[in-house]
């Protein structure tokens, strides 16, 4: 089946690009529309009825762009307006959500860290799932003011390392054997990460498995593209700066107030 509509994404900022970079990665004959609602970021801290009322604006957008699918590149999102979204809308969601069952299978010390924001945390769906594995330990920590930093271009800033240490060190302590990065922005923290815990904590994030459910439903359901190269299109609602500096400066990013 062919479909030559783009792939949309939108997250709270510039951190779902790692989940864009894992999609492109694996389709890349497949045309994206990325939305970055920077002016609004975080939506860890904010209510569940504004982070859905910022959901169904970032898919309205992406809807007027024809669209036709939606992958949700954020954790808090996800875990607190999915549900609504696929009730309003006909297109597929595809959300994401910190990776709790490789990590908690595959622990050796029954122990495992989990790094997000209080929005992602503090959902129903999150601790529905945490349920699941009761007879794993689970260390969580609410990342305060790491997505700010990101946003604000501080990704290696002082303070940054800082808050880094303050959050993993009692993770390290705890014995955990698996992090679990539990919100998009994370896995640009990761080579910072690295140096501060040991080698034997294994990192897990969610671009992968996102990817693969991307290629799952777009071949199964709604058809991919099949013209040659591929074009991808960034928006941003605030300083275009940062998003292009975390695409290395390869792709144009346009500014646009919604």
């Amino acid at each position: 089946m062919i479909n030559n509509q783009p792939i949309g994404l939108f997250d709270s900022g510039i951190g779902g690009t790692s989940i864009w970079s894992a999609i492109h990665e694996l389709l890349p004959n497949e045309d994206t529309i990325y939305l970055a609602d920077s002016k609004n970021a975080p939506y860890g801290k904010k209510a569940k009825e504004e982070i859905i009322a910022l959901c169904i604006k970032n898919t309205e957008f992406l809807l007027e762009r024809n669209v036709k699918l939606i992958v949700v590149a954020c954790n808090t999102a996800t875990t607190n307006a999915i549900k609504e979204l696929r009730d309003l809308y006909e297109v597929p969601f595809i959300g994401i959500e910190p990776a709790i069952k490789p990590a908690a299978i595959h622990s050796k010390t029954q122990t495992i860290g989990i790094l997000a924001t209080k929005g992602t945390l503090s959902s129903e769906l999150f601790n529905k799932t945490v349920e699941k594995y009761q007879e794993t330990k689970i260390v969580e920590q609410i990342g305060y003011g790491l997505v700010e930093l990101i946003e604000n271009g501080e990704l290696n800033s002082p303070e940054m390392s800082k808050l880094l240490h303050s959050y993993l060190q009692p993770m390290i302590e705890a014995n955990i054997d698996y992090l679990v990065l539990g919100c998009s922005h994370y896995p640009y923290l990761i080579p910072l990460i690295k140096k501060i815990i040991p080698n034997t904590i294994q990192i897990i994030d969610s671009g992968e498995a996102v990817a693969r459910q991307t290629q799952k439903i777009i071949e199964e359901k709604v058809g991919k593209h099949d013209i040659g190269k591929s074009n991808a299109i960034f928006y941003t609602n605030s300083n275009p700066k940062v998003l292009s500096e975390i695409l290395n400066n390869k792709y144009d990013v346009l500014k646009k107030d919604f």
